[in-house]
């Protein structure tokens, strides 16, 4: 296979994780941290210029489901929703807190979604044991604040999460805007990332081209 970009331990694939994943044994990570499609056959109703509506592959969970049978049971951290079946083998949900911010939801609703869930899956987390409700703040939700992808998680929740799991390399196949690599090299690890859009490939590699001096992230 030849990287998409590859620099500083963290390499980037462009193309269906499905097919690349065979190429590479899970053996050598440490820790599988991914945001898949969900399989909720998102479509956003707000216009957000910049942002694609949809999410590929989004339709249903094949995706996902692909990944963690590759996986088996190593420790895994898999972002999701409870309109959807967990995956197999949930140990723990852990929640995303978006301090107020996030869609729209149900507008029938006197109330509206501003969390995620987090699954937990395998053995070997580690650290002080904390609140499974982690308080974090989102991307803007506008392209001209920044935001690249219409799930783009925020690096400070991705180190967080980094922070508790196994030593070792780190794999994303969904890699969409590349935070978890983001967070990956500025807590000084190897990671590998798959993603089949080629324009989030671009993105993710100027991201990280930018530079980040690794640094230690308690929490």
């Amino acid at each position: 296979m030849t990287p998409y970009y590859e620099q500083d331990g963290i390499t980037i694939y462009h193309g269906d994780c499905r097919k690349v994943l065979r190429e590479l044994n899970p053996d050598r990570f440490g820790v599988l941290l991914t945001d898949p499609p969900f399989g909720i056959s998102y479509k956003s109703g707000a216009r957000r210029e910049g942002l694609a509506d949809h999410i590929y592959g989004d339709e249903d969970t094949q995706t996902r489901d692909h990944v963690l049978d590759w996986w088996g049971d190593r420790p895994a951290l898999v972002f999701g929703t409870w309109r959807i079946q967990r995956p197999r083998g949930t140990r723990a949900r852990l929640i995303w807190d978006t301090k107020g911010a996030l869609g729209m939801g149900d507008l029938r609703l006197p109330w509206k979604p501003s969390d995620q869930e987090i699954y937990v899956l395998g053995e070997g987390f580690k650290g002080r044991r904390d609140s499974n409700v982690i308080r974090v703040a989102p991307v803007q939700s506008m392209a001209s604040n920044g935001r690249t992808h219409p799930h783009e998680k925020p690096v400070t929740l991705l180190l967080i999460l980094l922070n508790k799991c196994p030593v070792g390399e780190v794999i994303d196949p969904c890699v969409g805007s590349g935070s978890t690599l983001v967070a990956a090299k500025r807590t000084g690890r190897k990671a590998i990332g798959i993603e089949i859009d080629e324009r989030y490939c671009e993105i993710a590699a100027k991201r990280l081209a930018q530079g980040a001096l690794p640094l230690e992230f308690s929490a």
